[in-house]
């Protein structure tokens, strides 16, 4: 096994750069992609980093001429032949050949566009514009690249013993929480935590763990190169960013009430029935739902981002059940700042009234907390997300207020638009 400790305190960016690939992304990314280049392919895009934990001074812990090597870096990355081979041939979801033969071409030649890096203040303004199915690649390895310098800030301060000993109690906080998850009835878990991981060596090493400690309880990642060295399942469906930018793009009212459907409608026929997974909270999930059509009560299931759990669970159940339909056959994946704990609790609460998936982030990939002096590795909040499309804003409400972003008179009208009332805010923890 690897010893990620001396590995750390040897290393050099070049023998490690944080990216290494760029299927080092997760799966959603790349079906998104491909639906974006077929659907909306003269859209253009920005995309901006976030920082949402506004303590955490980026532009003080981070050099910024280290910043752009690891950028740079990754725009010289193509896809290696048997990355392509894997993508062109591998089963996902029970289907082969899940990248048509037109996209494979295109990404087997893409470079990654060029960015904006400026410091304002502590922070840095990293930003990306360009087609949308070209600059939407970056948003995953942006925040990799930010995350992991932010660890290697940390770290490089550290001594040998001090890294040994760093390393060994996070896997061993690891490992207790697997050793709790063996104990949950019916489990079914994924890794979801590449965009805030404390690094790639890090969340190779935890997806391995899940391997060993939970057998086929553990679906697989979402994390594509992991899961094509680990020959795990590649997990994941879509994201926000699809609403958000056709959303933006709606010319009035009407379109803007229609867009979220819109997305679906083209998801649906771009995966010819796969992948059918609804996200709803873009735009707060209970008028989502209540206005949802009735072919999308049909779906597999819902993904929970958002709000509280337990509620939303309870939403999609009365939904389903009001439309006909049988809830105990259909999936909810939660996955926003999950938890043991949290797990232990959603599942005895909807054990045998749905089918239960957890997709475990950041709290998997990046529990340093506690470990070092004045907790200066625990993980935070950071995003990279599109901002305008056509010049236009882009808007996300969320179940918690505190998700919110975009312009406040936009936000004002799409407030009014999907009819948001009232939310209640939850602390975002990562």
């Amino acid at each position: 096994m690897l010893d990620i400790a001396t590995r750390v305190y040897n290393h050099k960016w070049k023998i490690d750069p944080i990216v290494r690939s760029l299927i080092d992304t997760d799966f959603y990314k790349l079906l998104m992609c491909q639906s974006v280049f077929r659907n909306r392919p003269n859209t253009h895009v920005k995309f901006s980093l976030i920082n949402r934990s506004t303590d955490v001074p980026l532009a003080e812990l981070i050099d910024e001429g280290e910043l752009r090597e690891q950028l740079d870096h990754i725009r010289s990355l193509s896809l290696s032949r048997g990355e392509s081979t894997w993508l062109r041939g591998n089963m996902f979801y029970g289907k082969r050949q899940m990248f048509r033969s037109d996209f494979m071409e295109w990404f087997e030649n893409l470079r990654l566009p060029p960015y904006h890096l400026e410091r304002k203040g502590d922070q840095y303004e990293l930003t990306f514009e360009g087609k949308w199915h070209e600059v939407m690649l970056w948003e995953i390895p942006a925040l990799a690249v930010l995350m992991e310098l932010r660890s290697r800030a940390v770290i490089n301060e550290m001594g040998r013993f001090e890294l040994q000993v760093l390393y060994a109690r996070a896997m061993t906080r690891v490992w207790e929480k697997i050793e709790r998850l063996r104990e949950v009835r019916d489990l079914s878990i994924a890794d979801f935590g590449t965009r805030r991981r404390h690094g790639f060596l890090w969340q190779d090493w935890c997806v391995q763990a899940m391997i060993e400690g939970l057998g086929s309880r553990f679906t697989g990642t979402s994390n594509c190169l992991i899961a094509m060295r680990r020959e795990v399942e590649a997990i994941g469906t879509n994201a926000h960013e699809l609403p958000m930018v056709y959303s933006a793009l709606a010319e009035n009212d009407a379109d803007l009430a229609q867009a979220p459907y819109d997305v679906l409608s083209d998801w649906h026929d771009e995966h010819e029935g796969n992948l059918r997974i609804l996200l709803p909270d873009t735009y707060g999930s209970q008028g989502f739902l209540d206005r949802a059509p009735d072919w999308l009560a049909g779906w597999t299931g819902i993904r929970i981002d958002s709000g509280d759990p337990a509620t939303g669970a309870e939403s999609a159940i009365q939904w389903w059940q009001s439309r006909g339909e049988d809830p105990s056959s259909k999936r909810v994946i939660f996955s926003d700042g999950l938890d043991v704990g949290k797990m232990e609790d959603l599942q005895a609460q909807f054990a045998g009234r749905v089918q239960i998936s957890f997709g475990w982030g950041t709290l998997l990939t990046n529990d340093f907390r506690d470990l070092v002096p004045n907790d200066r590795l625990a993980p935070f909040s950071l995003v990279c997300k599109a901002v305008s499309a056509n010049g236009k804003p882009t808007v996300k409400l969320s179940d918690n207020p505190e998700k919110a972003m975009g312009p406040a008179e936009e936000i004002a009208r799409y407030k009014r638009v999907f009819k948001v009332g009232v939310q209640e805010s939850i602390d975002v923890i990562v």
